[in-house]
C-alpha cells in the first residue's frame, strides 16, 4: 500500500509540474502586403510631384485630364502608353532608388518617385 501513496504522490507531483509548463510559440512574422500609392495626373501636373515608398510598391497614375498624357522614367526603366481620361498606368518598384519621370507629350510635367 506504501508503495501506491508512493506512486501516486510521484505521478501527483510530475502532473503538477507539466501543468506548470507553458509553452510559448513566436510568431512568424508576415511580410507587410505590397503598399499601393495613387499618383493624379491633373491639370497638366502629376500630384504629389514627389513621392516615397518601399521597395515592392506598386504606384498607379491615373490621368484625371481631358487630355491625353504618359508617364516615362528619365532611365527608361518603365514608361506607360498615351493615357486617356481615366485610364491608369501601375508599376511596382522594385529596388531602391530615386526615379525622375516626365510626360513626353508635355515636357514640364515632371515627377519623382524615391524607392527605399
Amino acid at each position: 500500500m506504501r508503495k501506491v501513496f508512493y506512486l501516486l504522490g510521484i505521478a501527483v507531483v510530475l502532473l503538477a509540474m507539466l501543468a506548470g509548463r507553458t509553452r510559448i510559440f513566436a510568431a512568424t512574422p508576415v511580410p507587410p502586403a505590397p503598399a499601393n500609392m495613387e499618383v493624379k495626373i491633373d491639370n497638366f501636373t502629376f500630384s504629389p510631384a514627389t513621392i516615397t515608398v518601399a521597395a515592392g510598391t506598386q504606384v498607379t497614375w491615373t490621368n484625371h485630364d481631358d487630355i491625353p498624357h504618359n508617364v516615362v522614367a528619365d532611365d527608361t526603366s518603365f514608361k506607360s502608353k498615351t493615357l486617356d481620361t481615366d485610364e491608369k498606368f501601375t508599376y511596382t518598384f522594385t529596388k531602391p532608388g530615386t526615379y525622375s519621370y516626365l510626360c513626353t507629350i508635355h515636357p514640364k510635367m515632371t515627377g519623382k518617385v524615391v524607392v527605399q
